[in-house]
């Protein structure tokens, strides 16, 4: 293969055009209903851990069973994301979230019910929670596509999602954990329920022009599978940034959440952890209004460079320093997580074409899920044969190693900002 030739990009598109609603900002009426559609969906997935938890070994449950439901839920997701992908270009994105949302509440309805009345047998909820997981597999593709469709300025669009998704990552838990103790798992799932008839709503009262890929001829399932992988390949940006960050998912952001969990618990206790886990959402509000007014003219440059904030994290915790370090290391490294995810996210959503996006978007959304998941599963084992700081520590250099390979990539590094 000519790697030369590989690094040569596809020139770069004009803008995606955006909905058709007169006056150019961003809070329009489209805008404003994915943006509730989106926070409700991110509230209820928040408190499925917390639901799971509280159900299963309330009903006297072992632990690993929390584990194995969890797992149902992320397997399909990573599993089936590509068909995602592809049927959200044949069918629209639009009608694959409502369809997502209809199966995500339809289980939610029904482990409400089976909670709420008695205990459910274990297979019933590993296969609801496995329904939850192909409902998001078909919702997250059509997310790349939608906004730039209804924000008329992306970069703030998605500035704007990424500050939502942390305050709900904050807020989901809490509310699920105070409804548990005032009620049960039971209303817990009554309220996951609402959520995602709430977000059907507002993306069934989206009105999209509509987009150029909607009406292009199809071919077949697969025929549009190996499409979606040519199209990826022939963008050296694209690839080399997901090729980085299969290692640094597995190496970096796999074992830092469960590694995090273990060490500030047993040092501290649970309650610590809890508030290292709203810094780190207070953390990422702030790398979001970053976004909202920093517009470099290389994005991935500028994010590559924030990505070094998570070593402050990794060595903190390495090191065994004290809660306030903690504090700071989970602050920054929300901060600067937030902050590249949203200059990855317009440089996908303004450079690659609409007819692509959602399959394109599903390769980088199964890659990174995979590579996520071994590296949390593999941290345990790791950390009891070599100790957890030296793993946290290697990890620091490892998210060096791939902050250096991104700025020394040239397609990478120089690739400019559209719009």
């Amino acid at each position: 293969m000519d790697h030369q030739g590989a690094l040569r990009d596809a020139p770069p598109l004009p803008p995606l055009p955006c909905s058709p609603l007169g006056p150019d900002r961003l809070w329009n009426r489209n805008f404003r209903l994915f943006f509730v559609a989106r926070t409700a969906a991110l509230f209820g997935d928040g408190m499925i851990p917390v639901a799971l938890t509280a159900g299963l070994l309330g009903a006297g449950r072992p632990h690993s069973s929390v584990g194995f439901a969890l797992a149902a839920w992320m397997g399909p997701l990573a599993l089936f994301v590509l068909f995602g992908g592809v049927l959200a270009d044949r069918f629209t994105p639009r009608r694959m979230m409502i369809i997502a949302d209809a199966l995500r509440l339809i289980g939610a309805s029904v482990l409400a019910v089976s909670f709420a009345t008695g205990n459910p047998p274990l297979w019933a909820v590993y296969a609801l929670s496995a329904v939850a997981g192909v409902g998001a597999a078909l919702f997250q593709p059509g997310v790349a596509s939608t906004t730039p469709r209804v924000a008329t300025d992306v970069q703030r669009g998605n500035a704007v999602l990424r500050v939502s998704e942390a305050l709900m990552t904050m807020a989901g838990p809490a509310f699920a954990g105070m409804l548990v103790g005032l009620a049960s798992a039971g209303a817990v799932y009554a309220a996951n329920a609402t959520t995602f008839l709430v977000s059907g709503i507002c993306l069934f009262l989206l009105r999209l022009a509509p987009a150029p890929s909607d009406e292009a001829p199809r071919g077949t399932f697969v025929a549009e599978l190996v499409d979606g992988w040519r199209e990826f390949r022939a963008r050296s940006w694209l690839w080399g940034v997901i090729a980085i960050w299969t290692v640094y998912g597995f190496a970096v952001l796999g074992p830092m959440l469960p590694l995090t969990a273990v060490e500030v618990t047993e040092a501290h206790g649970s309650g610590t952890y809890g508030a290292m886990m709203a810094v780190n959402g207070a953390g990422s509000v702030l790398g979001g209004l970053l976004a909202l007014r920093l517009r470099p003219r290389r994005p991935l440059t500028a994010g590559a460079f924030a990505l070094t904030g998570v070593c402050v994290n990794l060595v903190v915790l390495g090191l065994g320093l004290p809660v306030p370090a903690l504090g700071a290391g989970q602050f920054v490294a929300g901060a600067a997580f937030a902050f590249w995810l949203v200059m990855w996210s317009t440089t996908v959503q303004t450079h690659v074409p609409p007819e692509a996006l959602n399959r394109l978007h599903a390769y980088d959304v199964a890659g990174s899920l995979l590579m996520l998941a071994a590296g949390r599963a593999l941290a345990g084992p790791v950390a009891d044969r070599l100790g957890a700081p030296e793993v946290l520590l290697a990890g620091a250099v490892i998210n060096m190693l791939a902050v250096g390979v991104l700025l020394a990539a040239r397609p990478i590094r120089r690739l400019e900002r559209i719009g």
